[in-house]
């Protein structure tokens, strides 16, 4: 990074490990959920201290300490706005006022010598711990969940060759050029992040998200509350559950459901939340799918039951998702024991998945003909999906586990 620092260590020896993230518990989105349980992990090989936001996700409306020691790990909240972040100004406000206060607070305690992991979402965020990483003497890691600017381009919020894309890959060339480390979460990302850091000699890691398998297992599908409450006990299920934004192929789950809809064995349900969701409501409506159902988003300790009241379940991206992000619902799915339907693009981590531990089926996305053809070979053949449940659950057992994750990351930030 061009300055020579020192390790700082506290009273037991321990270097310093600041994690920095908009999101941490109580907070339970992924995010904020797969954060703490890395923190909360490495405070017994350093002094973990944690710089983030209020809850404004899953836990918006509720108000944590502003500093606390938790499980170990030393927690400073920062200030900022918790304005509703489907609502693209209201999210632009946050962003600002929680990098001006992650700024201010960043700049005040990190020390040289310090270690920092900052993820990567919202995008100023990694800006943010890096300019005060570097102006204190500390190093940082980053930590990369989404890829920027991909993901607006393959929501369609911006063109590959418009300025605000330029100058994002600008910017980032200078991100990666000081970073210690860089770490991502499939096998794509680091191809992807290899020709955006080409000539800057940075070393690129993979520590794949992981399963609970502490809370999550396989349950009798015929007992599952959820399904007894719905009356749908002798439906097909495919579920989709988890966010429902713009990188997600919710549409063409949508227009195979209309095409099935006079199908009375084939159901749908539709469980999270985001800005698709108006559409999906409306779309539901407009063509009186009865063979679709829309839930709210459950609380993460009542996955076991949600995850288990289907019999398929789907993850969707939109074209042009592969390197740019992974979704790490899908390793809870395989602690589940269930078979994938997987709407994404070809050679993705996720496919990767689907493929290596053969555990289900996937298509391309933006492509509801196919995902049509996948969905009725599937009934067809609903007999043969119990072998893929079983390859689903010893995946999670053999390759997802949180020890082994941490263990991960324990070894790249030493």
């Amino acid at each position: 990074m061009g300055n020579e620092t020192h390790p700082v260590y506290d009273a037991v020896n321990k270097r310093t490990l600041w994690v920095v993230s908009e999101l941490y518990f109580p907070e339970e989105t992924s995010t904020g959920y797969y954060l703490t349980r890395i923190a909360e992990g490495l405070t017994g090989s350093f002094n973990v201290k944690v710089l983030c936001g209020q809850p404004n996700y899953s836990q918006r409306g509720s108000r944590a300490p502003n500093h606390e020691i938790l499980n170990d790990a030393e927690i400073f909240r920062a200030r900022a706005t918790t304005l509703n972040k489907n609502i693209i100004f209201f999210r632009l406000i946050n962003i600002v006022t929680l990098s001006l206060t992650i700024c201010f607070q960043s700049l005040f305690r990190f020390r040289a010598g310090d270690s920092i992991l900052v993820v990567t979402t919202p995008p100023s965020l990694p800006f943010i711990a890096a300019f005060s990483a570097l102006i204190r003497g500390a190093s940082y890691t980053l930590l990369i969940h989404d890829n920027y600017p991909e993901i607006l381009i393959a929501a369609g919020k911006i063109r590959d060759t418009s300025a605000i894309a330029r100058s994002l890959n600008f910017f980032n060339r200078w991100l990666y050029k000081h970073a210690s480390k860089i770490i991502v979460v499939g096998r794509d990302m680091k191809e992807l992040l290899e020709s955006k850091t080409q000539g800057l000699d940075i070393p690129i890691a993979i520590i794949q998200n992981w399963a609970e398998l502490e809370t999550l297992r396989p349950e009798s599908r015929s007992d599952n509350q959820l399904l007894i409450d719905l009356g749908l006990t002798d439906r097909f299920i495919f579920l989709y559950a988890g966010n429902m934004g713009y990188p997600n192929d919710i549409e063409s789950i949508v227009s195979c459901a209309a095409k099935l809809k006079l199908n009375p064995n084939i159901h749908f349900i539709f469980l999270g939340a985001g800005v698709k969701e108006p559409w999906l409501n409306k779309a539901v409506t407009a063509r009186n799918l009865t063979n679709c159902t829309i839930l709210k988003p459950r609380p993460r300790a009542e996955q076991i039951v949600f995850l288990n009241a289907c019999d398929v379940a789907v993850v969707s991206l939109v074209p042009r998702m592969k390197g740019v992000s992974m979704p790490s619902r899908t390793y809870n799915i395989l602690a589940a024991g269930k078979p994938i339907l997987a709407i994404t693009d070809e050679e993705s981590e996720l496919s990767k998945i689907i493929e290596e531990d053969r555990v289900g089926w996937r298509v391309s996305p933006g492509d509801p003909a196919s995902l049509l053809a996948a969905i009725r070979e599937i009934y067809a053949y609903r007999d043969k999906i119990k072998v893929m449940g079983l390859n689903a659950r010893k995946a999670a057992l053999e390759k997802y586990s949180v020890d082994r994750a941490i263990d991960n990351y324990r070894r790249e930030l030493s």
